[in-house]
């Protein structure tokens, strides 16, 4: 099966391949590999559509992109994965694994993923940081939103520690599927999950809230948070680099909540408040 590579180079990245590799999804991209300032991504030839990949750049035009388009050989896409694919072991508790990984009989959590795409697979900065968190935090019994579920890892990690119940919702069908998907291999049943965005957050309240995404959408979209976390619950949140994380606490204080600490590394944030 014919497969198409295409490669962009990425300068003064904001958070711009993650989004990048979102709206790629959308277009029938099934795969990406991330090397610091170059993104791969590749889609089957049939399903290329040039037209919809110019409106996609056009949607982003103001950042500095440069891409190139490479025809490739047919190649045996599942020794691929199982050869460039290692699991994930986050404090020596938690495994986050693909379906052709041995378990570890001597990790606590073991959480089960297929990996279709690269992101929400715990190797990103932004996942890891989040599930190191979400290993240190108390939740047994408590109400969990994870917005912007991506594979669903995080909601998985929250009901294997003994959440109460977990909301999962994306607003990329993709993201959605595969989180249903996901619950369903990891044994997690009866949860909510969700097609959509903040906008589709009711009376519901919940006493953690996990959001993993990106610096606008998080300024953007704190305030729906805040409206749906119960007094005195926390709001983890991730996707952005040091440099942004004076603009996230000037919101969540703005927004009454209290900064009690982050976590970094390379360069990625996750931050915990209080509200």
């Amino acid at each position: 099966m014919e497969y198409i590579e295409l490669s962009c180079t990425l300068r003064n990245d904001e958070g711009l391949q993650d989004i990048l590799i979102a709206k790629l999804g959308e277009i029938g991209f099934e795969s990406f590999v991330e090397e610091d300032e170059v993104l791969l991504a590749y889609i089957r030839g049939e399903n290329y559509n040039e037209q919809l990949l110019k409106q996609i750049f056009n949607e982003i035009l103001f950042h500095d992109i440069q891409y190139m388009m490479t025809q490739i050989e047919e190649r045996n896409w599942n020794a691929e994965w199982e050869s460039n694919y290692p699991f994930v072991l986050i404090e020596g508790k938690c495994m986050v694994r693909a379906p052709f990984h041995e378990k570890d009989p001597n990790v606590e959590f073991d959480i089960v993923i297929e990996p279709k795409m690269s992101f929400g697979t715990a190797h990103h900065d932004t996942t890891s940081q989040m599930l190191k968190l979400l290993l240190e935090e108390e939740v047994k019994g408590l109400d969990i939103l994870d917005m912007g579920c991506g594979t669903g890892v995080l909601a998985i990690l929250a009901m294997m520690k003994g959440a109460g119940s977990v909301t999962a919702i994306d607003n990329d069908e993709w993201a959605y599927e595969n989180t249903v998907e996901n619950m369903k291999r990891n044994n997690i049943h009866d949860q909510t999950i969700l097609l959509g965005d903040a906008t589709i957050l009711g009376a519901k309240k919940f006493n953690l809230i996990l959001a993993n995404i990106n610096r606008n959408i998080l300024l953007k979209d704190m305030h729906y948070y805040t409206d749906c976390l119960s007094k005195g619950g926390k709001l983890f949140m991730s996707g952005f680099y040091e440099a942004d994380l004076l603009a996230i606490k000037s919101e969540a204080l703005r927004l009454g909540m209290n900064f009690v600490k982050h976590i970094s590394s390379n360069n990625w944030v996750a931050a915990v408040f209080t509200y």
